[in-house]
């Protein structure tokens, strides 16, 4: 199972294990990683599983849809690297993904 490793907005690190073909937001939720609030459960609707790729990952993974990309808009604090944890799905190439979860809850 891929490792996926979650920053929360104090620099705590937690390291959790998510299988193949879950997203990173149900790794999240599944591990009850503070930050990634997923109020519409994962459909692209809103943008509370926000959270900023490592610089090193980003070229590992698809760029986002125009749909992610969109919702990305009503993100706070929006950076280069913002992606919705929901719409990245974990395949062992991904096995030690860092993500630092942004201020979804506020």
């Amino acid at each position: 199972m891929p490792k996926v490793i979650y920053v929360d907005s104090e620099g705590q690190r937690r390291e959790v294990e998510v299988p193949v073909g879950s997203t990173v937001m149900e790794g999240a939720i599944d591990n009850d990683v503070s930050g990634i609030v997923a109020e519409c459960g994962g459909a692209c609707a809103c943008a509370t599983c926000h959270a900023y790729v490592a610089d090193d990952w980003l070229a590992k993974l698809p760029p986002p849809s125009d749909m992610e990309d969109t919702m990305l808009e009503s993100a706070r604090e929006r950076r280069p690297n913002s992606r919705l944890t929901c719409q990245i799905e974990l395949t062992d190439a991904l096995d030690g993904l860092e993500v630092q979860v942004a201020d979804n809850e506020s």
